[in-house]
């Protein structure tokens, strides 16, 4: 089985750590996700999100840049295993050839800083997908748990995104936003990793109504391995003995297992078998200790063929929803 993985932040780890002065590389690191362990865990694809925290950057178009610069780096020393995806056509030719293959995100909007222009630069350096926002009010919209949608400049970037071929991602959206995209837009978009609200009532998780939707319009969702995302329950912090921590270790494993089977089966109970693809979040979120990186890939596989999905359905989550939506891809 091949899996396709809507969502890591694998890029902006390896930037920090290199800013702390730690060599880290793409090929093999002490994160969650690197090439090596995507070879283990049987993956076809991988999105590699750009994200930028604009509370943390004076200049989000420089920082997305500086990203961009590892990104190419990375694969241009690693093209023996893994090739970019401008198109479609891509990911096939990178199959036939043994490779890994890689197609380039941003998670934050506000990195273009209202400027059309340096969306299309974006576009015109591999970018096929975009959130229009992450946690922080942007020139674009408005995040998650917030009353209000995407602004004028916002509709306007969406419907220039659909224009280019760049995915509109509404992960880390609005629900308003939410209902903004799907009005502007003719094409299927995604939520790259977002899981059930009525299984997680989380505002980062997606309502019914909203999975409905974006299953009638043909797009996808990515199931993100966030505990938080997928457990309502706070996290436990006392001290215990090892042999109670083994314990809890593998209560909590059992757990997040259960979780991850009873999004996938709302989720397909809502928008229908199609909608459901997978997120990671990767290197994004700490570390699950049920599928801990991307050498546990099967685990997850293991986990939905037990919830009872079918080699069919399983084939739908793993790769070919995603695969579906990437043949607008231009």
């Amino acid at each position: 089985m091949r899996f396709v993985d809507m969502h890591c932040d694998t890029i902006s780890e390896i930037l920090k750590e290199r800013r702390a002065g730690r060599v880290c590389e793409l090929r093999e690191n002490a994160g969650q996700l690197d090439l090596v362990r995507m070879k283990e865990g049987d993956y076809l694809l991988q999105n590699f999100a750009l994200f930028v925290n604009i509370a943390k950057c004076e200049n989000p178009w420089e920082e997305v840049n500086a990203l961009l610069e590892v990104y190419e780096e990375e694969l241009d020393k690693n093209k023996d295993m893994i090739g970019r995806v401008l198109q479609y056509e891509d990911i096939v030719q990178n199959q036939q050839q043994g490779r890994l293959s890689a197609l380039l995100t941003v998670e934050e909007g506000a990195v273009c800083m209202g400027d059309v222009g340096k969306l299309r630069t974006l576009y015109d350096k591999g970018v096929r997908m975009m959130t229009l926002t992450w946690n922080h009010e942007n020139e674009l919209g408005y995040p998650a748990g917030s009353d209000s949608g995407l602004t004028d400049k916002g509709k306007e970037f969406v419907m220039e995104m659909e224009t280019l071929g760049i995915i509109p991602d509404v992960s880390h959206l609005s629900d308003v936003g939410f209902r903004d995209v799907l009005e502007i837009t003719k094409k299927p978009f995604v939520a790259s990793h977002s899981n059930a609200r009525s299984v997680c009532n989380v505002p980062r998780n997606m309502t019914d109504d909203m999975i409905r939707k974006l299953g009638e319009r043909g797009g996808c969702m990515g199931l993100n391995f966030y505990q938080a995302f997928l457990l309502e329950e706070p996290e436990r912090d006392r001290a215990d003995s090892q042999d109670r921590t083994q314990e809890r270790t593998q209560e909590t494993t059992e757990k997040i297992l259960t979780a991850i089977a009873r999004h996938a089966k709302h989720i397909v109970n809502c928008g229908g078998i199609e909608v459901l693809g997978l997120g990671s979040d990767f290197d994004g979120i700490p570390t699950n200790e049920a599928i801990p990186g991307a050498q546990s890939m099967e685990i997850l596989y293991d986990t939905f063929k037990k919830a009872g999905f079918t080699e069919s359905d399983l084939d739908k989550i793993t790769q070919k929803n995603v695969l579906r939506v990437y043949k607008n891809l231009s």
